[in-house]
């Protein structure tokens, strides 16, 4: 998934605890040490070349694989062998793939279940969550988020008048995007759809728990979700704690009524399986503990990267305030309220946001394991030579049970097959109807329509626009991560100018791809 884990593909399980404990337990002279794995494997290793490709940029190895091996190839990840599956038709293969062969649970479970809890997403069978899906739809509503609209409003007002790295002055000031957004979001998102008490409580004990339970959700956990670090130990105990405070939350809840609440909590606890159960308040809790990690993790890493690069497009920064003062403004220099109708009639605004998440996916490889052998569709496997076991000259390639496949979107959004100039940012590739995006966007929201279990979704698989996924996995949080993306950068607009040389290069060193550091943004009160 992510370049730790792609950096030690191939390596043996001696070498793999030298790299735990360089990187993760901070053993003293580490770079010596990396130094003697670097001359171990300097001659005789064909696999740490392009896996240390995968570190710098996964979006180029690919494609440098695909040029040698075709859109369908395989290789090693800690013993375990990956055959990835590019393009919109590889997107199809594995994210549109019968549950029957494919196994999101399988894939994920090690690191999300330590994370989130038990009973939920990953730790239950396909069927449990998706119907978990349907109660989430219930929290998400039309009416729900108009309320959540003026929230958002409010706590990024609040975080302008109070936050340290943003005083007013009419002097240029800077703040580090990812860190400012990171806040933000965890403070937008428990405002809305985690609860008053879950907002209270985030500027106190709760702050320090998110961050040990946040510690656990990496990379590494993928393949080895159980191993004796540290932070494992401090993710374990966070896990229990913060639990717990839910599951005091719920009952509390339960013993006064929790009429007129317009958050998630609410909308949960009234729902029941269709076998008549009723939610539990540990499945609750955990449901919840999910929706915040998950989504904060998303919306931080996407808004940062709408920031960075309106910085560095002052042009496109500009056409966004002149769209809130053309459709909002008084004409005195102050602006109307927003209302959720009216994010839907912001087309500048809307592009700004669909080309960050075109180049900036939150997650630039998505994993299945194969639970039965899978025959590769010919017209798939036809594009080059496949790693894989072939059944026989007529059946055609076949992955074998036992492996992982991956999908990369990150590849399919900015293919130069089909994108011009496909790793630029240029938001007016979303003004033109007759364009490549405007058909990804057909293909991705107004495609075959499906009922997996949770309400109808477009299925959106062959799409090469898929930045909250596709199939039964498609995020179920797509349309709130719009609406508070939208507001977000709605409100800045209105407040402050900003400015900056260079948008920062990727990190792909972290399960969600952020900005590397530094990534300090210049910004200035509006006058």
């Amino acid at each position: 998934m992510s370049s730790l884990l792609e950096f030690t593909a191939g390596l043996d399980w001696r070498s793999w605890l030298i790299i735990v404990g360089v990187v993760f337990v901070g053993i003293p002279l580490g770079g010596t040490i990396l130094n003697v794995v670097s001359q171990l494997y300097s001659t005789g290793s064909h696999l740490l070349a392009p896996v240390w490709a995968m570190v710098s940029d996964p979006y180029d190895f690919f494609l440098e694989c695909r040029e040698k091996y075709g859109d369908v190839f395989t290789f090693v990840l800690l013993g375990r062998k990956v055959t990835v599956a590019l393009g919109p038709k590889g997107n199809d293969f594995v994210l549109g793939g019968k549950i029957s062969h494919l196994s999101a649970e399988e894939a994920y479970t090690s690191v999300t279940t330590p994370v989130f809890g038990k009973g939920v997403v990953y730790d239950v069978p396909n069927a449990q969550l998706m119907e978990q899906k349907r109660f989430i739809k219930f929290g998400l509503t039309t009416e729900n988020f108009r309320t959540y609209v003026g929230l958002i409003v409010k706590e990024v007002e609040s975080l302008l008048e109070t936050h340290p790295a943003l005083e007013r002055t009419p002097q240029w000031g800077e703040f580090s995007a990812f860190k400012l957004m990171s806040e933000l979001t965890i403070y937008t998102a428990s405002r809305t759809l985690q609860g008053e008490e879950i907002r209270k409580a985030v500027d106190g004990s709760f702050a320090d728990l998110y961050h040990d339970l946040d510690g656990g959700f990496k990379p590494i956990n993928l393949f080895f979700g159980s191993l004796p670090l540290p932070m494992n130990r401090r993710r374990d105990r966070a896990q229990l704690k913060m639990s717990n405070f839910y599951v005091d939350i719920i009952k509390a809840r339960r013993a006064t009524g929790h009429a007129g609440s317009y958050d998630m909590l609410a909308a949960l606890m009234d729902q029941s399986y269709k076998d008549g159960r009723t939610l539990g308040d540990r499945e609750l809790a955990h449901i919840m503990i999910a929706l915040l990690m998950a989504g904060q993790h998303t919306s931080s890493a996407t808004s940062s990267w709408a920031l960075l690069h309106s910085a560095n497009r002052p042009d496109i920064w500009q056409a966004v305030y002149d769209e809130q003062v053309a459709y909002f403004g008084n004409g005195d220099g102050t602006f109307r309220d927003l209302e959720y109708e009216d994010l839907r009639n912001l087309p500048v605004l809307d592009s700004l946001i669909r080309e960050t998440l075109r180049v900036h996916p939150p997650i630039h490889s998505i994993l299945r394991h194969v639970k039965a052998d899978l025959p590769v569709p010919p017209t798939l496997s036809s594009s080059g030579p496949l790693n894989a076991s072939k059944a026989s000259e007529n059946a055609g390639y076949v992955v074998p049970k036992g492996y992982l496949v991956l999908a990369s979107p990150a590849v399919s959004q900015a293919d130069p097959r089909i994108w011009k100039e496909g790793r630029k940012w240029e938001p007016s590739r979303w003004s033109d109807p007759e364009g490549v995006a405007a058909l990804a966007l057909d293909m991705s929201e107004q495609g075959e329509k499906v009922d997996y279990g949770f309400g109808a979704v477009s299925k959106g698989t062959e799409s090469p626009y898929q930045p909250f996924g596709a199939g039964r996995h498609r995020c179920i949080g797509e349309q709130f991560a719009y609406l508070q993306l939208g507001v977000i950068v709605a409100t800045l607009a209105r407040a402050i100018e900003m400015r900056i040389d260079k948008v920062p290069a990727h990190n792909y060193r972290t399960m969600i791809t952020v900005p590397m550091s530094p990534d300090f943004i210049q910004f200035r009160r509006r006058r």
